[in-house]
């Protein structure tokens, strides 16, 4: 049985590729699968249509209808597909003012997402709302590091989920930025805030060494870079122990490449987001060599324009 081996690779465009750093995600045994595309958004903030012809600075980009397209022209390429979000579906437009949400639940469906984590503007019509919002997903809301015993969203939010895709075994769980300070307290009521490079390893460590999973992704609500000691998503990377993708929100950050990151172990991961107002497509392709018996994971957004 031989180590399988995931080289990041980074896709700037169409004509163009840069190779990144090896990255070696695990001792799963040898095995045969087929094509993954992992697909991820972030910071929607309740932007359906395109932004106007005449925006200075993002004219007629973006809406849910060309994400849409886009989403299914990859699918019918073949390869199984892992659709994720980041957090902050709601908040940003009209649409989230008249319908709190409940459009954005069904046009994800429509899109069959698989999974999404929370972020603190999704807190914006209540609890009572995130929660009824929820019951219409028919993705599951996935985060470790909230406590929501006592509230309407206990049993709502799950700390991880795992998906059997391409012959993969993936675990996926989420990690949400301190509500305090960014949320009012009436809006959030009796969640509580735990650390999350703590909790998230301690899951990572679960779907890893208990759960035997090939792949664990991170869906994180952090940030991704800060100049303060804040916890983002770099410096979960710099401690994470069992996290293979961390992919993120909340700064609407747009890499042109993933970052490549080393865990406290020294072992490389891969770290994402995909800018916001659903701008960009993230996508990361996991794809087996035979010969060599090595995974390749290439990562790379996608404008929708």
């Amino acid at each position: 049985m031989k180590r399988r081996k995931f080289i990041g690779n980074i896709f700037l465009g169409a004509a163009s590729t840069m190779l990144a750093p090896k990255l070696v995600l695990g001792n799963s045994n040898q095995k045969k699968f087929n094509k993954l595309v992992i697909l991820h958004t972030n910071d929607m903030h309740s932007h359906i249509e395109p932004f106007a012809d005449n925006d200075p600075r993002y004219p007629g980009q973006g809406g849910i209808a060309k994400r849409a397209s886009l989403i299914e022209s990859i699918r019918a390429e073949g390869a199984e597909v892992l659709l994720l979000d980041c957090g902050d579906i709601f908040q940003g437009t009209p649409y989230f003012n008249y319908y709190l949400g409940e459009l954005e639940m069904k046009l994800m469906n429509l899109m069959k997402y698989d999974a999404a984590t929370i972020g603190n503007h999704d807190f914006d019509g209540g609890l009572d709302n995130l929660g009824s919002k929820m019951g219409i997903a028919d993705f599951p809301f996935i985060n470790c590091n909230y406590d929501c015993r006592n509230s309407v969203l206990e049993n709502k939010i799950i700390p991880y989920k795992i998906f059997k895709k391409a012959g993969l075994k993936i675990g996926v769980l989420g990690v949400g930025i301190k509500l305090e300070g960014l949320v009012d307290k009436k809006l959030f009521g009796t969640i509580i805030y735990n650390d999350p490079i703590e909790n998230a390893n301690r899951v990572a460590k679960e779907l890893k060494e208990e759960k035997k999973c090939d792949l664990v992704i991170c869906l994180s609500h952090l940030g991704y870079e800060y100049k303060t000691t804040q916890v983002s998503d770099l410096v979960l990377a710099a401690q994470s122990q069992d996290i293979d993708i961390i992919l993120g929100g909340h700064t609407h950050t747009f890499l042109k490449e993933a970052t490549i990151i080393a865990n406290k172990s020294g072992k490389k991961l891969m770290v994402s987001q995909a800018g916001w107002a659903g701008l960009i497509l993230g996508r990361v392709d996991v794809l087996q060599n035979p010969e060599t018996l090595e995974v390749s994971a290439f990562s790379g957004n996608k404008e929708i324009s």
